[in-house]
Parts: C-alpha cells; sequence; structure tokens
C-alpha cells in the first residue's frame, strides 16, 4: 500500500469532486436558505441605492428645490437599515455554516480513521492526516460559508444591476455586459494552471506538517544525534519548494485579476465617452447618466470579486480532493455486512449477541504477505494453541515477531487459509468482540492526556476507583503513583512524557490487567524497566496468565523459559518450535541466540 499523500490529483475543475460536499451541506438547508434569502435582499437594496442618486439628482439638484426631501431622507435611511439588517443576517447565516461544515467533517473524518485498518497508519505519516482534519477542512468550510456568501451576492447584485441598466438605457447596458464572456475566457484560461500550483501547495503543506510534527515529537532523539542542522536543511528545503510554488500560484492570480480589472476599466471608459455624448444630444438626462455610470462602476467590483473567489474556489478542489481521498480509503480489515448485522459495528456494538471467548485459537494452513509486500511471510503454516496457553515468540529484532500476534489479534487477516477462534473463523465474528478480549501492552505503551487514574480506567470505563488501584497493584504499577506528587490524580502529560518508559509500560500493564481480557499479548513488555521492577512484574505475569491465552513477543530469553510454546523467528519465518528444554536440547538456531544473550548478560554484570 502507497502512502495516501503520493496520490496526485491532476482532475481539472470537476463539478463531481464538488458534488462530494452534497451529504454535509445538506444538514444546513435552513442556513444556506438564510444566507441566500439575506443575500438577495442585501443585493436588492444596492441595486436601488443609485436609483435614489438618480432620483436626488433630478428632483432636487437639477429642479433647485428641497421640496420632497423629507420624505426622501425616511426611505433612504429605511433601505440603509434594511441592507444593515441584511448583512448582520447572512454574517450569522455564515458563521453557523462554518462551524457546523467544519466540525461535521472533522467528526466524520475522526470517525472514519478510526475504522482504517493497522497498514494505512503503518505508511501515513501524522503530518499528512492532521493536515486534511484540520487544515483542509477549516478551508473548506471558512470558503463554503464567506466565499460563497461573496458570489452570491455578487451574482444577485450583476443581474439586478443588468437589470436596471437595461431599463435605463438598453444600449449603454450593452457595451457593460458583453464584458462578461471575456471575463469567463480569462476564468478558463487560468482555472487549470491555477488548480495545478494550488494542489503542490496543499501537498507540500502536508509533508511540512508531517516535518514539523516530526521535529517535535522527535526533538531528543535529534539532539542526541546532533542533527539539528540536517533537520533544518530539509524543513527549509519543503518551505523554500511552498514558497516557490506560493509564488507561481500568486503570479497567475496576480496577472488573472488585473486582466479583469483592466476589462471592466475599459468597459467603463466606454460608457462615460458614449454616455457623455448621448447627454450633449440630450438624448439622455444627466440624471440617468449618473446612475449608469454608478452602475458601471459599482458593478465591476462584484465582478472582479467573484472572478478572486472563483479562483480561490477553484484551488479549494484540491481540499476537497484531499479530504473525500481520506474518506475513500477503505480498511483492509473489515467485517462483513452479515457480522455487522448480528454483532454491530464499533461504534454500535451489539454486545447482547457476542458469545464469551474462551481463547481457543488456531491457525489452518495459514499463507500471509503484508499489503505492500510481494514475498510471503507464512506459507501453510498451521498451529492449534489452547486456552491458557503461554506462546512466547523470539527472534533477532527485525525478524518478524509480531506477524503471528498481528494475525492472531486481526489486526491483518491471512491471504489464504483460516484463524478460528474457540473452533470459528474469526471473520465471522467482529472486529470489536476480539479486540475487546484482548490486552495489549506495547513496548512503546501510548498514554492519553490525562492523570494516572483516567488511563488506567480506559481498560474497563465503568471500573470503580478501587478496582483500578488493585489492577495497578497487580502488576506494581501502585509504585509509580507513589513517587507523583499527585498520586492516582498526577497528570501524566502528552503521550505519558512526564513519566519513564518503565513507568508507563507498568501503568498499560495495569490498564490490560483491568480490562480482563481472555488474550494477553505482551510486546517486549519488560524491556524499559529495571531488574527489580522486572521481578515483581514477572511474578504477576505469572499469576495474572494463568487460564488465558497469551503471547510473548520477547527479547530478552530469559523471561520466557516457562512458556508452553517458543515459536523462533528468523527472516519472517518460523524455523523452530518447542519448549524451552527441548530447543536447547536440539543445538538450533535458538541455542545460538540463547548462548550468544546469555553470554553478552553475564559480561554486562562483570562490566559491572
Amino acid at each position: 500500500m502507497a502512502a495516501f499523500d503520493e496520490q496526485d490529483y491532476t482532475k481539472s475543475f470537476d463539478w463531481g469532486v464538488w458534488k462530494r460536499l452534497g451529504p454535509v451541506l445538506s444538514h444546513y438547508k435552513l442556513a444556506f436558505a438564510g444566507m441566500l434569502g439575506f443575500n438577495a435582499l442585501c443585493a436588492i437594496t444596492d441595486v436601488l441605492l443609485p436609483l435614489f442618486q438618480q432620483y436626488a439628482v433630478k428632483e432636487f439638484i437639477e429642479a433647485r428645490t428641497l421640496t420632497g426631501l423629507w420624505p426622501y431622507g425616511l426611505a433612504y435611511l429605511a433601505v440603509i437599515l434594511l441592507q444593515a439588517l441584511c448583512v448582520v443576517g447572512f454574517g450569522q447565516n455564515s458563521m453557523h455554516v462554518e462551524m457546523s461544515v467544519g466540525r461535521d467533517m472533522r467528526r466524520e473524518l475522526f470517525a472514519h480513521l478510526q475504522t482504517l485498518s493497522f497498514s494505512f497508519y503503518n505508511v501515513t505519516p501524522v503530518g499528512y492526516i492532521l493536515t486534511r482534519v484540520m487544515s483542509d477542512t477549516n478551508r473548506i468550510a471558512g470558503m463554503i460559508a464567506w466565499n460563497l456568501t461573496d458570489i452570491l451576492w455578487a451574482l444577485f447584485y450583476v443581474i439586478g444591476s443588468f437589470a436596471a441598466m437595461l431599463l435605463l438605457n438598453w444600449k449603454l447596458a450593452l457595451v457593460v455586459i458583453l464584458i462578461v464572456p471575456a471575463i469567463a475566457v480569462l476564468t478558463y484560461y487560468f482555472q487549470n494552471r491555477i488548480l495545478h500550483w494550488n494542489r503542490k501547495i496543499r501537498k507540500l503543506n502536508s509533508k511540512i506538517t508531517g516535518s514539523f510534527n516530526e521535529g517535535i515529537t522527535g526533538a531528543k532523539t535529534s539532539k542526541t544525534l546532533v542533527i539539528e542542522e540536517q533537520n533544518a536543511g530539509a524543513f527549509r528545503e519543503l518551505t523554500g519548494s511552498m514558497h516557490n510554488s506560493g509564488i507561481r500560484a500568486a503570479r497567475l492570480n496576480a496577472v488573472y485579476i488585473p486582466l479583469v480589472l483592466f476589462l471592466s476599466t475599459v468597459a467603463v471608459a466606454i460608457v462615460l465617452l458614449r454616455g457623455g455624448y448621448l447627454v450633449l444630444e440630450q438624448a439622455l438626462e444627466i440624471a440617468t447618466l449618473s446612475a449608469f455610470i454608478s452602475y458601471a462602476v459599482g458593478i465591476f467590483e462584484p465582478i472582479q470579486m467573484t472572478a478572486a473567489n472563483i479562483a480561490e474556489f477553484i484551488s479549494l478542489q484540491a481540499s476537497i480532493e484531499r479530504v473525500t481521498g481520506l474518506m475513500d480509503q477503505v480498511p483492509q480489515v473489515k467485517d462483513s455486512p452479515e457480522v455487522v448485522e448480528r454483532y454491530g459495528d464499533a461504534f454500535h456494538p451489539k454486545t447482547e449477541n457476542w458469545e464469551p471467548l474462551k481463547g481457543d485459537i488456531e491457525f489452518r494452513d495459514v499463507t500471509f504477505r503484508y499489503p505492500d509486500g510481494g514475498e510471503n511471510v507464512l506459507e501453510h503454516f498451521s498451529l492449534t494453541i489452547p486456552a491458557g496457553t503461554t506462546v512466547a515468540i523470539v527472534g533477532e529484532t527485525g525478524a518478524g515477531k509480531s506477524t503471528l500476534v498481528n494475525l492472531a489479534c486481526r489486526f491483518f487477516e491471512p491471504t489464504e487459509g483460516q484463524i478460528l477462534i474457540d473452533g470459528r473463523d474469526y471473520r465471522e465474528r467482529s472486529q470489536l468482540w476480539l479486540h475487546s478480549n484482548i490486552g495489549y501492552v506495547l513496548q512503546n505503551p501510548h498514554l492519553f492526556s490525562g492523570s494516572v487514574r483516567e488511563n488506567i480506567r480506559y481498560g474497563r470505563l465503568d471500573a470503580t476507583d478501587a478496582e483500578v488501584e488493585a489492577a495497578a497493584r497487580a502488576v506494581s504499577a501502585d509504585t509509580v503513583v507513589a513517587k507523583l506528587e499527585k498520586g492516582w490524580d498526577s497528570d501524566v502529560g502528552e503521550g505519558g512524557d512526564k513519566l519513564s518508559t518503565g513507568e508507563k509500560q507498568l501503568i498499560s500493564f495495569a490498564r490490560a490487567v483491568l480490562a480482563d481480557p481472555r488474550i494477553f499479548v505482551l510486546d517486549e513488555a519488560t524491556s524499559s524497566i529495571d531488574t527489580q521492577t522486572e521481578q515483581l512484574i514477572q511474578q504477576a505475569i505469572d499469576h495474572l496468565l494463568q487460564d488465558r491465552t497469551s503471547f510473548l513477543i520477547a527479547h530478552r530469553l530469559s523471561t520466557i523459559r516457562k512458556a508452553d510454546l517458543i515459536l523462533v523467528v528468523k527472516d519472517g519465518k518460523i524455523v523452530e518450535q518447542g519448549r524451552h528444554l527441548e530447543l536447547l536440547q536440539k543445538h538450533g538456531y535458538y541455542h545460538d541466540l540463547y548462548s550468544k544473550q546469555f553470554a553478552e548478560e553475564n559480561a554486562a554484570r562483570i562490566l559491572k
């Protein structure tokens, strides 16, 4: 599977892309109707103002009298107040659309991200996802709410002004109307070029966000490796590329908008020239020419604004494509419609139909290769793991120890063959049913922002404080709490950064214990814990894994001597399997691994 951001979008302006926003926008028909109505009223008031000007010139200035000024003034004031009310009305509706559409898109994207498989996150940087969920959705919502409002007002105003000009003098009106096709031709010519560079800008923006995210999260590593200058150089290159692309897009807009302005000015000049002759020939009243010039001058500002907004909307297609592209990502592991109907999904679980899980696991003639790989990792592999069995998976770093666990937990599914849980293909039950019965402790566990108590309670949200504390004591996580100033209510920081890796592992272990799962997965779970703490947690593991199926992915072989079954992995293949003493007696690869590690540990003790 290729990284998500590597997809290039090459469509020209395409209404099919814009229609994808329909389901989100359809929830706010009333707000859009308000925008439409208030914009129409506002445009009508704007169209009326030059007619007031015409009346004032004819009835007061040319007539040299103030008779009827008060009724005129009150009518003019009423129109101005109506105009102000309309501005407030469409402003409120636009703000409602912006906030609501942005919120809904972010919620929908976040919910969709929860359904995507591990393989998607393996190849997609966090920064790329963040730009779609935050930056692109904000841009879409803002432009739909405000730029669309401007376009609507301009459309109503231009139509109204043209109607008024045609009534005043249709020959002069034709001069102004002829400018519109010329602007349309310019827009068509520039739209694809503007869209191309804005797509590139959005793509580079994703890379910059990703680089920025890595720079922050990896700051400690960068300092220890002294690679700040390399990181800064790569960041400068990205920002430089975005700067250059932005300049190219700005140049196109800098040519496009002045061309529209030039054509508008030419039209106004022709109106002034022709209109002046008509006044001299007494074929046109000066009051009418005054109103007409106001329309001719005023009509091109909304046309220019609309041209600029169209350019912005053309560029907005890139953001829509990126957001809908993320929504179009299909989880590689998903439940069938029949399973969803019976067991529910992640957001609507039908727990009343969930069968109890005992923990029998069977790999039946399983062949597997990763979605982005071309070589089989497992071929016709069969293994039966009775409930309550402890399976240890060992091998050198990068040997593929996590593959079996990922398959057993249904983070991936077999390419061929079956995996059975309690005698049934696990694809016949929901992912949530299986995952809710799994306790997973990672080598580098993730803690959520919040207190220690809250992080442990994620294992079972309805757990009492007493149950949370009991789970922590079972794995000696209470020793972590004892060191903290606020105890159980101490904040762990973002990602648990206020705790050491070993302390985070203990909290994560307590969280898994609280969930009381039937299957435990310990992925190098004691690799970052000091020897004293490891002894405490090892006692807890021995007690807690009783009557539960468990997988121990271990680098330190001394921790898995009591395992019921040891699987030895090399280059992604299982090369040996058996119990600890059996494997040692074979003098094979496991024997070599164990002997090498035993020698290294002895050497480390001597050096101490």
